[in-house]
């Protein structure tokens, strides 16, 4: 296992022993250190005989549950959660996140918004003072595919920066999302701080569904470092 994969399961483990309880409604992220917590959440269950009920963010995190046969539960059965554990793209000085390179931002983001704590484990390449210095690939927004011109013209032309449709890889056309959206990624310019208003104000644009800012959404974050420790931040 390499530094960077290690840095992924030493956060995830630690997020896991902290925050999961017997008794809890746990969400479950997307994304590969996500991994490496169900893998502990797996032997934590199994040493500790814990009853811990999961709430998916995705389809992968859906099968991640069942294929580790850990309890799958949904929103409508547990609408408030105890805590949720994602992955992040990047995180900043403030805890403001990119979210979404895996174009799960709208369901990650609901199940977050469901849960008491909600709880970050990324490696050290995410660690950023601000959002754009480590990740290149731009802010994921989602939105409905009629509106994907008008709301890619509307960002560029009230913030700069370059929107573009991400396009699919194993087949011709645009991304299609777990909800039958497209994903737009703006490459913003650097420069920008205001990060609440400017999620604020894209959201409120007509068509898009959500947008992979998530601010003053985290409670902690376990950045697993190349030397083997956890770096956290709250």
């Amino acid at each position: 296992m390499g530094p960077l994969e290690s840095a992924k399961k030493v956060a995830a483990y630690k997020a896991v022993d902290e925050f999961v309880k017997n008794d809890s409604v746990i969400g479950i992220g997307s994304g590969s250190t996500i991994i490496y917590a169900v893998h502990r959440l797996v032997e934590r269950v199994k040493e500790e005989n814990l009853n811990v009920v999961c709430i998916p963010t995705s389809f992968q995190a859906r099968q991640l549950i069942l294929n580790n046969h850990l309890i799958l539960g949904d929103l409508e059965t547990y609408p408030k959660l105890d805590c949720a554990i994602d992955g992040a793209d990047e995180v900043d000085s403030d805890m403001n996140l990119i979210k979404g390179g895996g174009g799960c931002l709208l369901q990650e983001k609901i199940v977050a918004s469901c849960a008491n704590q909600f709880i970050i484990i990324a490696d050290y390449t995410k660690n950023s003072q601000q959002l754009g210095e480590q990740y290149k690939k731009g802010i994921p927004i989602e939105v409905v595919p009629m509106a994907y011109t008008a709301i890619q013209k509307r960002i560029e032309d009230n913030y700069g920066g370059l929107v573009q449709v991400r396009m699919a890889l194993a087949k011709a056309g645009p991304v299609i999302t777990d909800n039958g959206n497209f994903i737009l990624d703006w490459h913003f310019p650097s420069g920008l701080s205001n990060w609440n208003k400017i999620n604020t104000e894209i959201s409120m644009m007509p068509g898009v569904v959500e947008t992979g800012l998530f601010i003053k959404m985290a409670k902690k974050v376990f950045f697993g470092m190349p030397d083997g420790s956890v770096k956290e931040q709250s």
